[in-house]
């Protein structure tokens, strides 16, 4: 994620219609965060009171860390504490490891990009053995490069990350696979040098289907925290998503697919973990303010998601309450390295993270895996002669755009196609169910939109522009936005697609001002900002969706990233824009719609300055 820390203020400029060249002033700024905050809607009377609580806890966090054109950042640290920054690499200390193999950068047997998005999965898929899980992991979260300039070095993965501090770690629970254990193993995942370290063995009864294989994604808080503060548990949840989506294309690619196992709650994955038996306790009752110190209990790992992985097409004959009842009794191996000296606490994170905590609900959610569905194509032609693996493992976030490119209008709809949670659907279906890769391995419909901003498309009027990925919200969002918005589809938009121009005219400025003063968001081709259906959503289920709408957003940013490489330019996450200035621009009020995560895409400019190294430089070599 791109990001500014002192950016200087400068009033919204308005917004244009296509009906006249005069501006359509914006909304009065009278409702801002704390107003919000106050107009919360009221929860029923039959609602439980913790949960309640939580819900409240979540929206109160997400009001409180919102960036404000008019009154300021977020809270975080005044500068960056270099003497701390966070060790990007976990190891655990006197645990056991075992190398993983290593592949070319150009395989023969990896299916072409848009190829994995239009057609089933490879057939038959790959048996799970040492060569499919390190493709796997090598293809989803190990290290893509290093870059080196005359004051530093530091490490790129393929699973993208804010501000390169990569707090998402990742922990593989496996059946026996020959040369790498003989029983079955809970290891973490070592990307600075691709190998497992063997935290637990387990016991051979919790894998009665050998071809299925976990990984439980967890988060350090702290490495986002040291650079952003209380904002950072945002940025986590972003993190999640980009791993959730990398997994998931680097897993189809060898005919495998994963869902993901909501059924476990927060304490089950904890004790999958050995969080308690592995990290010092925090003290009890929190602070109840942010302090400074040595706190070895802020590197602990908050579990995030359980996901399992087996053949496409096959039943995985899986009870995740077995595997919840027996993690309880594992014996633990290896110490984790500290990451800092120091620490900053926030308590505002602790606060919220808490209230998060997903509840277990194995009596209620069934393991079920959706119908696949391929995405739209307009044309292999759009695309570059990629395979997957070329394309996951040369994404790059670009730092600048060169501000000229202009996309093909045949490319943006091929975009925005492989945006759609529920693929290519026939006549009068609609968009919702998360069907398509990657969204497909989410448990939930989509709740996540786009609302963006087109500078340089060719034949496209540039303007304001929708995205419904989940059509049954339609007229949910045509109320609550600007009644003077058009809603009018654009010429030759694809049939299946639905994206609307709300409004013509040159939103660059606007773009760029509402993405922190990014020049970044308005030299592309488009940037956007995902917009989620929010209080209505944590109501519904509670308050540990909270996280998960970041997770979507994550899912729907590494597309955005892949297509843009696959097409032969780039694309920047960007974590900091001003909310509820993005609200009052669509005409948003109060908390049903939130604006999450914002993206560009476009040319990017390359720093020659900057020198790239492999990520695997060779035996014996520690880069």
């Amino acid at each position: 994620m791109s990001t500014c820390l002192f950016p200087h203020r400068c009033p919204l400029p308005p917004l244009f219609t296509s009906s006249s060249s005069s501006p359509v002033p914006l909304l009065s700024r009278t409702l801002r965060s704390t107003a919000i905050a106050m107009q919360q809607s009221h929860a029923p009377s039959d609602v439980d009171t913790d949960k309640e609580s939580n819900i409240q806890q979540a929206i109160a966090y997400h009001n409180r860390t919102k960036h404000s054109l008019t009154s300021g950042y977020a809270r975080g640290p005044h500068g960056l504490d270099w003497a701390n920054q966070p060790n990007p690499f976990l190891r655990f200390t006197s645990a056991t490891s075992s190398p993983l193999l290593h592949f070319p950068p150009l395989p023969n047997d990896s299916p072409t990009y848009p190829s994995l998005f239009s057609t089933s999965p490879p057939s038959p898929p790959r048996p799970l053995d040492a060569a499919s899980l390190s493709r796997l992991l090598y293809d989803s979260l190990s290290l893509s490069a290093w870059k080196s300039t005359s004051f530093s070095t530091w490490s790129l993965r393929v699973n993208p990350s804010s501000g390169n501090l990569h707090p998402t770690e990742a922990h593989v629970l496996s059946p026996p696979i020959a040369s790498i254990s003989p029983s079955p193993f809970l290891a973490h995942y070592s990307p600075k040098d691709h190998s497992l370290h063997f935290r637990s063995h387990l016991p051979t009864s919790l894998f009665p289907n050998p071809t299925s294989l976990f990984l439980v994604l967890s988060s350090v808080f702290w490495r986002e925290a040291w650079k952003y503060g209380e904002r950072a548990l945002r940025y986590c949840n972003h993190d999640v998503g980009h791993a959730i989506a990398a997994i998931s294309i680097s897993a189809a690619a060898l005919g495998w697919d994963v869902r993901l196992l909501d059924a476990f709650g927060h304490e089950d994955l904890k004790k999958l973990l050995g969080v308690d038996e592995t990290y010092p306790p925090p003290p009890s009752p929190l602070p109840g303010r942010p302090c400074r110190g040595n706190f070895p209990w802020i590197e602990a790992q908050h579990p995030d998601c359980l996901l399992q992985i087996f053949p496409f097409g096959t039943d995985p004959d899986f009870d995740p309450s077995s595997l919840a009842a027996q993690c309880g009794s594992l014996r633990w191996a290896g110490t984790p390295n500290a990451l800092s000296k120091e620490h900053v606490y926030w308590d505002a994170i602790c606060r919220t993270a808490e209230a998060i905590k997903k509840p277990s609900t194995f009596d209620t959610d069934r393991f079920s895996v959706s119908q696949f569905r391929p995405s739209g194509l307009i044309s292999e032609k759009v695309y570059k002669d990629f395979t997957i693996r070329e394309v996951v493992r040369k994404r790059r976030s670009a730092v600048d755009m060169d501000g000229v490119h202009v996309m093909e209008k045949d490319t943006f709809y091929q975009i925005l196609l492989h945006c759609l949670p529920s693929g290519e659907l026939g006549p009068g279906d609609e968009q919702g169910r998360q069907m398509a890769l990657p969204f497909r391995t989410l448990t939930w419909d989509a709740e996540v939109h786009a609302a963006l901003f087109v500078h340089s498309v060719k034949d496209l009027p540039k303007g304001l522009y929708f995205l419904v990925r989940n059509e049954a919200h339609l007229e949910r969002l045509r109320l609550a936005m600007r009644a003077d918005f058009e809603w009018e589809r654009p010429e030759g938009c694809p049939d299946g697609l639905p994206l609307y121009r709300l409004a013509s005219g040159n939103c660059k400025r606007l773009a760029k001002q509402l993405s922190c003063h990014q020049d970044i968001a308005s030299d592309g081709c488009f940037s956007l900002g995902m917009v989620a259906r929010f209080e209505p959503v944590l109501r519904e289920k509670g308050a540990w969706m909270y996280p998960r709408l970041f997770w979507e957003t994550g899912v729907l940013g590494q597309i955005l990233y892949l297509e843009a490489h696959a097409v032969g330019i780039s694309a920047t996450g960007i974590g900091c824009y001003f909310d509820d200035d993005v609200h009052e621009v669509l005409g948003l009020k109060g908390s049903e719609f939130q604006s999450l995560y914002h993206f560009t895409i476009g040319s990017p400019v390359i720093d020659k300055r900057i020198m790239s190294l492999p990520a695997y430089p060779g035996p014996g070599i520690d880069a």
